[in-house]
């Protein structure tokens, strides 16, 4: 594969100070991109702390000769999301890649769950989706009605916990759930303007999986890393460059070595009595169902 794969490309990549936002950031750097390194750097429940992960981030890819600008914007805020998508155009020129990785966990058993908790995880991962979206889609529609062709990617970041349930991140899973189905709806709608929209579930070590997966995701003495932050951003690489134009409305896993095309929720078999069902009459039925459909993935943790 052409190791500038994103040569002069123009990335945004949220949530990009650490973790798998970092990997992806320096990647793309390295595939030839220029880069927007987004991160409001907060601590992993969405505190304010005086650190300027960005800008670290920013001097690596720069030390190593590449292109890159810091933004501090929170991405759920919706003038910050208009702001970080303007950083793009005026400090590069435009956009080519908007990569929606931001995100924090405030975990807690349903019965727990405080509606402040639930509302913080929902706004920055669920909103901070839709709102970079909806101005990138602004800008890009833009400049297809003015003729100027767009080639465009947008690589949302969704979660097996949203995919198939984690016990203990009700508000984390359900933004997560939400980004998949947000995806879909996207990628049906910007095909016109010449933007493919995609997501990922990704597995790796971070800050918001050290303390829940701490004994299975050690990192080896020796050998490959299976959960290395960096594992991910390859695929993250590929999906963001032209190469992927055919490629939309999908959800991908990706772990250490491993990529894998997630199945979604589809349509079912119907058992149909051309009427009206009495409510027992349908105790066979749900249970026939249930006995000639596979089993639901486990949910995480239970």
């Amino acid at each position: 594969m052409d190791n500038q794969i994103c040569a002069g490309r123009i990335v945004i990549v949220t949530g990009a100070g650490r973790g798998i936002g970092r990997a992806h950031a320096l990647a793309f750097a390295a595939a030839g991109a220029r880069v927007v390194v987004n991160d409001v750097g907060t601590a992993l429940d969405g505190a304010a702390t005086t650190e300027t992960p960005a800008q670290q981030v920013v001097a690596e890819i720069v030390a190593a000769g590449g292109e890159a600008v810091a933004n501090g914007d929170d991405v759920a805020d919706w003038e910050g999301a208009r702001r970080l998508v303007r950083t793009a155009i005026d400090t590069f020129g435009g956009l080519d890649v908007l990569v929606n990785n931001a995100g924090f966990v405030r975990d807690r058993m349903l019965v727990n769950l405080g509606e402040d908790e639930w509302d913080a995880v929902v706004r920055v991962h669920l909103k901070g989706h839709f709102a970079t979206m909806r101005h990138a889609a602004e800008y890009w529609r833009g400049e297809s009605k003015a003729g100027r062709p767009v080639d465009a990617r947008v690589i949302n970041t969704s979660s097996g916990a949203g995919l198939q349930g984690s016990v203990g991140q009700g508000n984390y899973g359900a933004a997560k759930a939400g980004i998949a189905g947000l995806t879909l709806t996207a990628a049906a709608e910007f095909g016109r303007y010449g933007v493919t929209v995609n997501a990922i579930a990704p597995a790796a070590r971070t800050r918001m999986t050290e303390t829940v997966f701490a004994e299975t995701m050690a990192a080896p003495e020796d050998g490959f890393d299976a959960m290395a932050p960096e594992n991910v951003s390859p695929l993250v690489v590929w999906l963001g460059s032209t190469e992927s134009a055919g490629v939309t409305g999908r959800m991908f896993e990706v772990e250490g070595g491993k990529v894998a095309l997630a199945q979604g929720w589809r349509h079912g078999v119907p058992v149909d009595r051309g009427a009206r069902w009495n409510p027992a009459e349908l105790g066979p039925v749900v249970a026939e169902l249930i006995e000639k459909s596979p089993a639901p993935e486990p949910v995480y943790g239970a």
